[in-house]
């Protein structure tokens, strides 16, 4: 969850250890939501939008900033700028603190930095029995075989 640190610049809100932006970089707007809510739903307006720019934040290495990009998927413009919603619930407030957890969580997941693939190959033993498994296979075949060919 984001949260507005004691610690950091004023104004800054953290999205995750060493990971800050600026309030005034995120853009939130309100539109009338679908779903359930009767007749309350055609009235108030409960689904939340927000838009902040990549670059915006502060403390992600370059890395992590491709790997976000790369996470972000369809919901990053070509302009750079990330748009996430959330119309789950009737209540702005609610709908606006999961805007937020989403986006807290998007950015721990670009943090994590994915384990390096080793290539292996198999041993010596396992080769072995993967050619016993071919000659046997093989001999079981040659034995069907009529006489006559």
């Amino acid at each position: 969850m984001a949260e507005h640190d004691g610690d950091g610049a004023p104004g800054m809100v953290r999205l995750a250890p060493g990971v800050e932006i600026a309030g005034g970089c995120l853009a939130y707007s309100a539109s009338r939501s679908g779903g359930p809510g009767g007749q309350n739903v055609n009235n108030t307006s409960s689904k939340i939008e927000l838009r902040l720019r990549l670059d915006a934040i502060r403390g992600l290495s370059a890395r992590a900033a491709d790997r976000l990009a790369m996470l972000s998927g369809s919901r990053l413009t070509q302009d750079g700028e990330l748009i996430l919603s959330c119309d789950e619930t009737r209540s702005l407030r609610t709908n606006k603190a999961l805007v937020m957890e989403r986006l807290c969580a998007l950015v721990v997941d670009a943090q994590a930095v994915p384990r390096q693939r080793r290539r292996t190959r198999p041993g010596r033993g396992a080769i072995e029995r993967r050619l016993q498994a071919k000659a046997e296979n093989s001999e079981r075949k040659r034995d069907r075989r009529s006489s006559g060919d």
